[in-house]
């Protein structure tokens, strides 16, 4: 009796046992974002016990580095970042990637050192998270053709991949929801040099310019104190000066809880005299009394999608950069009536 060639083991057989659609063991072999730890590892186990031959990439990716912004000039969001970095991990682990992470200050953030750096992790993608790259070293990544992910961050020369909130779709909503309070005269403080703040204040400034008899003042603050500390006084000198000001946008919750105090202090009643209106939703806009009525930034979604680019730049090292806008929601609090 002649033995009928074994039938080839398809991934339609691997759908079958492990109870998912072709599709889904599809994405899973090209290594491809958006399914599930679990689902992940079920299908890969399931492939591997048929003795289907698997890609070393549906194991494993190239080693990554996060390199995370340090310094105090966005505000002391040290917490912002952890969300992020929750997200970094996760969805590498997810992929199988080794990752590593380091603190740095945005200053000492050279060519040479990030070499270093990459070097010893054993690193082939780079996430700079909350680190706007200087001239030289966006040089050397470009020629280097170094995988780069910025994450809360963008590069108005769509040179890199990035991820980011909606920062000018997101302020120009907050400033609309103290303007559809019948506020006419607003504050907007804001800092750093960093291009994510600067849309922030464009979004104010776009919804103040498109709102008959409005008036926006932009505040830059320095940092070289708390943010907190800043905010306050520079709001009390702000309204002695303009006491028909009647509301503030700020460029994250921190700063808005500064502006809190600051009315507060002078004896103005939060919302019925003053109305605030921070962005990030951070645990501590609801520490206040009242609570920050603010905008919330899924942090954990953008460090997960930050992920996903880095692998799409793995597998097409020549396709066009990739910005990708996470859009943020509106966060009820006791600074503004409720809307």
């Amino acid at each position: 009796m002649i033995e009928e060639p074994s039938r080839k083991l398809r991934q339609a057989d691997i759908a079958t046992r492990a109870g998912v659609s072709v599709s889904t063991v599809s994405r899973v072999l090209a290594n491809e974002p958006g399914i599930s730890a679990d689902v992940r590892r079920q299908i890969l186990k399931v492939a591997s016990d048929l003795g289907y031959p698997l890609k070393a990439g549906s194991h494993t990716a190239p080693g990554v580095l996060a390199l995370i912004a340090s310094d105090g000039v966005t505000g002391d969001l040290s917490v912002f970042y952890e969300g992020i970095v929750e997200g970094l991990r996760s969805s590498a682990a997810e992929f199988g990637i080794p990752f590593d992470i380091r603190l740095v200050r945005e200053d000492r953030v050279t060519t040479e050192a990030v070499r270093d750096l990459m070097t010893t992790a054993g690193a082939r993608g780079l996430f700079l998270v909350g680190i706007d790259p200087a001239d030289t070293l966006r040089a050397w990544l470009e020629e280097s053709r170094t995988p780069v992910v910025l994450v809360n961050g963008t590069d108005p020369l769509m040179r890199f991949d990035g991820v980011s909130p909606a920062n000018f779709f997101g302020a120009y909503e907050a400033t609309n929801r103290l303007l559809a309070f019948g506020h006419r005269r607003i504050l907007h403080l804001t800092g750093s040099h960093r291009h994510t703040l600067r849309e922030r204040a464009r979004g104010f400034e776009a919804a103040i310019g498109a709102t008959k008899d409005a008036t926006g003042r932009i505040i830059r603050l320095s940092f070289h104190t708390s943010a907190i500390a800043e905010a306050r006084a520079v709001t009390i000198a702000a309204l002695a000066e303009d006491p028909d000001v009647s509301a503030a946008f700020c460029m994250n919750d921190f700063i808005a809880v500064g502006v809190l105090e600051a009315v507060t202090e002078i004896g103005r009643r939060v919302p019925e005299d003053f109305a605030i209106v921070g962005f990030d939703d951070l645990p501590c806009a609801r520490m206040t009394d009242p609570p920050l009525a603010t905008m919330r930034v899924d942090r954990v979604a953008i460090g997960r999608e930050a992920v996903g680019l880095m692998l799409a730049r793995f597998r097409e090292r020549d396709a066009p950069a990739r910005h990708v806008c996470h859009a943020v929601v509106p966060v009820r609090g006791g600074s503004l009536p409720d809307d």
